[in-house]
């Protein structure tokens, strides 16, 4: 019994996915935080930039007001 469960693979498999689904998971997860990180600051440098051309007035504020 205990030389049968050792020498088959029929878990392995759904092991390998789960690992393959969490690192998708952990993986997207940290590049979509990047993501949102890289367009808050363009976004702050955009207000920024459209204040110092007197495009917009003093009120580029992180909500969008």
């Amino acid at each position: 019994m205990v030389g049968l469960f050792l020498t088959s693979e029929a878990g392995a498999t759904l092991v390998e996915y789960g690992v393959a689904l969490i690192l998708a998971i952990t993986i997207g997860g940290a590049a979509l935080v990047s993501l949102s990180n890289q367009t808050g600051t363009n976004m702050e440098t955009a207000c920024g930039v459209m204040q110092l051309g007197g495009r917009v007035e003093n009120n580029c504020n992180v909500d969008g007001g």
